[in-house]
C-alpha cells in the first residue's frame, strides 16, 4: 500500500477508472480515457487522439466523444457517491449533443456540476425515489481549438438509492 501512496490523486483516479472500465466496460478501456481533474466541484476526463479513436475524417469518432461525456458524467457521480459512503444507483437516461467542430486533438470532457451532482445524490438517498436530472459536459481541444469547444452534451442522470429501509 505504501507504493500506492506515492501517486497523485489524479493517476490513482485513472487506475481505478480503467481498472472499472477494463472489468466493467472493455469498449470504453479501449480508447484509455485518464483523469485529468476530479474534485468536489469539476470532473475532467482526457481521452487521446490516437489511431484506435480516429475516423477516416482524422477527427476523433463520435462513438468515442459520446464515450468519453458518458465516462465523465458516471464518474463524477460515482466519485460523488464514494465521498459519501452511499449506495446510489446510477445510470444515463439519454443524451443530447451539438457537435460544434471537428475535434483533432487530444479531447477533454469537464463537468462543472459537481455541487449539483451531490446534492442531487442527497436528495435520491432521501426520498428513495428514482431521480432524474440533467448535467452538462463539454468536450474540448486544448491543442487545435484552444478553449473554444468542440461539442456540448446534455446528459440526464437518473439516480436512485440503493439503500434498504
Amino acid at each position: 500500500m505504501k507504493l500506492f501512496n506515492l501517486f497523485s490523486e489524479t493517476t490513482k483516479y485513472t487506475l481505478f477508472l480503467r481498472l472499472f472500465t477494463l472489468l466493467k466496460v472493455p469498449s470504453l478501456f479501449y480508447v484509455r480515457p485518464s483523469v485529468h481533474q476530479l474534485d468536489e466541484r469539476t470532473c475532467t476526463i482526457k481521452i487521446p487522439f490516437k489511431r484506435r479513436n480516429k475516423n477516416h475524417m482524422n477527427s476523433m469518432f463520435v462513438g468515442v466523444l459520446a464515450s468519453g461525456a458518458d465516462c465523465t458524467g458516471v464518474l463524477a457521480a460515482m466519485h460523488k457517491t464514494q465521498m459519501k459512503g452511499v449506495k446510489v444507483g446510477f445510470a444515463l437516461k439519454s443524451m443530447q449533443v451539438d457537435f460544434i467542430k471537428r475535434a483533432e486533438g487530444d479531447t477533454y470532457f469537464t463537468c462543472v456540476q459537481g455541487l449539483d451532482i451531490a446534492q442531487y445524490v442527497k436528495e435520491a438517498m432521501i426520498t428513495g425515489e428514482r431521480l432524474n436530472r440533467p448535467i452538462k459536459v463539454i468536450a474540448t481541444c486544448p491543442d487545435s481549438t484552444g478553449d473554444e469547444p468542440v461539442a456540448a452534451f446534455t446528459l440526464m442522470l437518473s439516480l436512485k438509492s440503493m439503500t434498504k429501509k
